[in-house]
């Protein structure tokens, strides 16, 4: 389980820059179009983990995909085509600096902040008398901006728009943009038997002043899922809610004294560990799709992706 792709090199006719973020890697081309790759790279308290989890980055890509196509007819999207299981070409766009954040339920960050006696988030006032993994009356909407490295930070609506970083035309449209993406998210996943507790979106300006959404979408490392069944008697009973994200990751390292804080040291993942994750995110497929998850070839994974890549790009 050990070939696993944790950067890529793609030499490509055009090449205008190359992007590497925590889990993807993005290049752009003269021509405007994006070459985003999903690595097999895996993130937590942002920080990247020295070890990647095999079919991560495809389950990521194949599931973005499938969202971003179940959501063109209400948000305009970046994508144009998946010529590689881990791989996805659309439009290059000029990013906002922030993450819109919307959370349906009190859960993982949101708790924790709940926990320690604020109830101010990003802004927003979050009721009394809460519990940890309740719904919220409306789902709220706390953004963060986006660091190139290091940990992204709360921030207010207010304060997104005082400093200039979104004008508030168009962070009107990221709001109302967010708000319909949460919702159809929260059908879709109710189609499945899921609860969709929070999630994140990002979005872009095309060259012709498009606000478009971008990069992933309800996968498991940008959302979190709650199983429906069973979800009111756990929360009557105080019950630990099942759930379907990378949160069993955070919680690991939580409990083995990590949570990305300056002099933690990072714990190692064995190789069972490792296995033992990459299970559950091809788990995390299956329930989150409906549909059974398709193993693409381990062997040779750069070379694939290469040729996939310059194969579209001649024939496109």
């Amino acid at each position: 389980m050990s070939n696993t792709l944790m950067h890529t090199d793609l030499q490509l006719e055009g090449l205008k820059s190359k992007y590497t973020g925590k889990v993807r890697e993005v290049y752009r081309l003269e021509n405007d179009a994006l070459i985003m790759v999903a690595t097999d790279r895996l993130s937590a308290f942002d920080v990247v983990m020295p070890k990647g989890i095999p079919y991560k980055g495809q389950i990521l890509n194949q599931i973005a995909t499938k969202m971003l196509e179940a959501t063109a007819d209400i948000v305009p999207n970046w994508l144009l085509s998946t010529p590689d299981p881990n791989v996805s070409v659309g439009v290059a766009c000029e990013p906002f600096k922030v993450e819109m954040v919307i959370r349906g339920y009190l859960s993982g960050h949101a708790a924790r902040t709940y926990k320690s006696g604020e109830r101010m988030l990003c802004g927003v006032r979050m009721p009394e008398g809460m519990i940890e993994n309740d719904m919220f009356p409306t789902p709220i909407i706390t953004p963060a901006t986006k660091a190139e490295e290091g940990h992204d930070e709360d921030i207010s609506r207010e304060n997104i728009i005082a400093q200039g970083i979104v004008s508030e035309s168009d962070y009107l449209i990221l709001e109302d943009y967010t708000r319909k993406l949460f919702a159809r998210g929260t059908e879709i996943a109710k189609k499945q038997g899921l609860i969709l507790v929070d999630t994140k979106y990002e979005f872009g300006k095309t060259a012709k002043g498009e606000i478009v959404l971008i990069d992933e979408i309800h996968t498991p490392d940008s959302s979190r899922y709650f199983y429906e069944e069973g979800y009111a008697e756990r929360q009557a009973n105080g019950l630990v809610q099942k759930q379907l994200s990378k949160e069993f990751v955070r919680q690991w390292l939580i409990s083995n004294g990590f949570q990305g804080l300056e002099g933690q040291i990072l714990p190692e993942m064995d190789e069972k560990l490792i296995t033992s994750i990459s299970e559950r995110y091809i788990e995390l497929y299956e329930n989150i799709t409906g549909l059974p998850f398709e193993k693409a070839s381990l062997t040779n994974l750069q070379d694939r992706i290469h040729k996939n890549v310059s194969n579209y790009l001649q024939n496109s």
